[in-house]
């Protein structure tokens, strides 16, 4: 009987060794294959020592960073409006949360598409918006700071929603008694916000905080649909990088290496969050 569990495991266990452990290892081994030659051939320090010296890697770190550091704030922050979410005064709850979830049902493909045409130049709606306040509109997607901020955008409509709703979760795992204790004891709004609300949800913000550094540091899809990592390399991230290396140069030992760095990054920036929120 004891030997049960085991054989029920089992499927998943050669699934989980076929499909996941062996490709993370073998990814690690090819980061220190020099692929650019013919039979490939084992050369430690090709792929880990050109990381230190390759500009276009230091230049996807850097814009990856900067997303990293404006708009998965700027997301969390817009995300608090669950507060509004959760309130009693709300009325039809039900549909403004699905509002407020649903940018992150539609497409990847459909939704970039959506914003390449909404921020063309010539004839995009918000070009044409601005014009008629008497400005002339910008170059979005053909200039490096216009198109930084339009992968912003881009990423703050989609994943706020999904956030609001993670923090939502934690909002109501708070009791109302804690509420009304503070009420009772002369605590204004903010009062209560600060130490009722903010305390409550610690652990799912920081939950949905390392959530989003992670998916951050993985990102590729936004800027290689709207911007293909342009103009210039403008909005190239680490995920666009390590695309361009492993599918279009076929460099498959150096963009193995980018992808554990971008793993080692997510794992420190994970492990940093944790110690700076851990409860005290």
């Amino acid at each position: 009987m004891r030997i049960a569990p085991f054989l029920f495991l089992t499927p998943y266990a050669l699934l989980f060794a076929v499909f996941w452990a062996w490709p993370i290892a073998y990814s690690l081994y090819l980061s220190f294959l020099n692929t650019r030659v013919y039979p490939w051939r084992l050369e430690v320090g090709v792929n880990w020592g050109r990381l230190l010296q390759d500009p276009f890697f230091w230049t996807a770190l850097k814009n990856t960073l900067f997303i990293l550091l404006v708009q998965v704030p700027l997301m969390l922050a817009l995300a608090l409006l669950a507060l509004a979410l959760n309130s009693a005064l709300l009325r039809a709850k039900g549909f403004f949360r699905f509002a407020f979830f649903a940018p992150v049902v539609v497409g990847a493909v459909a939704y970039s598409a959506v914003f390449r045409l909404l921020f063309n130049t010539e004839f995009g709606a918000v070009n044409a918006l601005l014009r008629t306040l008497g400005h002339p509109g910008y170059d979005w997607l053909y200039a490096p700071g216009p198109a930084m901020a339009v992968i912003i955008i881009a990423l703050t409509w989609r994943w706020t929603g999904y956030n609001a709703i993670i923090l939502l979760a934690g909002l109501q795992s708070i009791p109302k008694e804690l509420y009304e204790a503070a009420a009772l004891d002369g605590a204004g709004p903010w009062q209560r916000f600060w130490h009722v609300t903010l305390p409550g949800i610690r652990p799912v913000l920081l939950f949905a905080l390392i959530l989003s550094i992670i998916g951050t540091l993985q990102l590729f899809t936004e800027p290689f649909l709207i911007t293909g990592g342009g103009p210039g390399n403008a909005t190239m991230t680490l995920g666009v990088y390590l695309y361009q290396q492993g599918f279009r140069s076929f460099n498959f030992g150096y963009a193995s290496a980018i992808a554990y760095t971008v793993a080692l990054l997510a794992a420190l920036f994970s492990f940093l969050q944790m110690r700076l929120w851990r409860e005290r």
